[in-house]
């Protein structure tokens, strides 16, 4: 079995089968109501991975200081990566884990994107025995958008919650934080975000309008879901640094 067959066996056909059935449950098999039922769903189901790599996104940011001056105070690339590396062994923090969740939970998403994107015409093919395909679909979500058609609306909400999910995800930097000629990666870094904040969500509009509804439907859930979760991690870690800054300051007067 190919990767690519697996991948549809495990992930494609069970979502399938789940936004199949949703329709059927809902009343007047609303697609609109099931997109986002099912949107949900898997989120809620990814929650534990996004929030892992939301932490640890701002447990880097924690940090960011500490690095700017381990790299101000070590010359050499060798000497930056060994002490870089000691600080985030002392504050137990996993650069990387971020991006493994992000690996582990993108086929998963790509793959609930396919099923708006194909799945609205029902395949029996792939249907399981206890799921049964209603006769009729009512594309008229809210009674106003054709979630089988092109929707202005729909694509322009979904370039918009991207964008308010962009700002929050990634950090505002100081004017004259980084200076001219500073370090590559950092200028790179901070041009990627700037390309992600500003340009991605335009892109992901214009291309919600050229597919349909449904698929503008489902990301601006998707984006809202994540939108909630990224403050609401963002609220823990904060109540987390307190407390631990409060431990911190009681036992040195203790001292």
């Amino acid at each position: 079995m190919d990767t690519m067959t697996f991948l549809k066996t495990i992930l494609y056909v069970p979502l399938y089968n789940g936004l199949v059935f949703l329709i059927s449950a809902m009343p007047g098999h609303d697609v609109g109501l099931a997109i986002i039922i099912l949107t949900m769903i898997v989120r809620v189901i990814l929650f534990p991975l996004g929030q892992k790599a939301a932490r640890s996104q701002l447990a880097l940011r924690e940090l960011e200081p500490e690095i700017k001056k381990v790299k101000e105070q070590y010359k050499t690339k060798e000497e930056q990566a060994k002490k870089t590396f000691e600080l985030y062994k002392k504050h137990k923090v996993n650069p990387f884990s971020s991006c493994l969740l992000a690996l582990i939970q993108l086929p998963i998403i790509i793959a609930l994107y396919y099923v708006f994107f194909k799945g609205l015409g029902f395949n029996e093919d792939i249907l399981y025995s206890f799921v049964q395909h209603p006769e009729t679909l009512n594309f008229n979500f809210l009674g106003l958008i054709d979630l089988g058609g092109k929707s202005l609306t729909l694509a322009l909400l979904a370039g918009a919650t991207q964008f308010i999910q962009s700002s929050i995800s990634f950090p505002k930097h100081k004017h004259g934080s980084t200076p001219a000629g500073g370090d590559f990666k950092e200028n790179f870094a901070k041009s990627m975000q700037m390309q992600m904040k500003y340009i991605f969500p335009v892109m992901l509009a214009f291309i919600a309008y050229q597919i349909s509804g449904a698929v503008a439907l489902y990301l601006i859930v998707s984006n809202m879901f994540m939108i909630a979760q990224e403050l609401v991690v963002r609220r823990q870690f904060k109540k987390e640094q307190v407390k631990n800054h409060q431990s911190h300051e009681l036992r040195g007067n203790q001292k």
